[in-house]
């Protein structure tokens, strides 16, 4: 369905593309804002919990790198640094890949599911208060299925690793 991007007289942009997108850079930026000093009460970063999680929700808490960095959206450098600050604190460990001598598996360890256990509660809330509560059931059933539908388009990559 083409949209018409005209631009308004003095050639800003005013179709509902430029406007759509950057509520949505904004939601990010006020959500990772709001749910940032609550981590860090857990001494998480944003990042650093969203490995936990993703760990923490995988057959037998762990991914192969390559499939978690997809998943975070980080490159392959970018989650091996992630990675060392996790493992430097006892969240996570490496182990190797029995079917694939070149691959790695990041695995979370007893310490890291304790530390995403005290820290989900306080975040979930804050989900709830500032995303979650703020749509109708109908609302977010809609704009889960079109978040996945634009995530499966632009990041493919991200359902590698994902047992459905």
């Amino acid at each position: 369905m083409p949209t018409d991007h005209t631009c308004v007289a003095d050639g800003t942009p005013g179709d509902v593309a430029i406007t759509t997108f950057g509520l949505l850079m904004e939601v990010r930026d006020g959500l990772v804002a709001r749910l940032s000093p609550q981590l860090t009460e857990h001494h998480l970063s944003v990042i650093e919990a969203e490995v936990l999680v993703r760990l923490l929700r995988s057959p037998g808490h762990r991914l192969r790198m390559a499939d978690l960095a997809a998943q975070v959206g980080l490159t392959a450098s970018g989650l091996t640094r992630v990675v060392d600050r996790l493992e430097q604190g006892g969240l996570v460990v490496r182990a190797a890949c029995p079917s694939d001598r070149r691959g790695t598996f990041a695995q979370l360890t007893v310490a890291g599911r304790e530390r995403i256990g005290q820290a989900l509660p306080g975040h979930l809330d804050l989900i709830e208060r500032w995303f979650i509560g703020l749509a109708s059931p109908e609302e977010l059933a809609t704009l889960t299925t079109v978040l996945r539908r634009i995530r499966d388009e632009v990041r493919p990559d991200a359902l590698a690793g994902v047992v459905e």
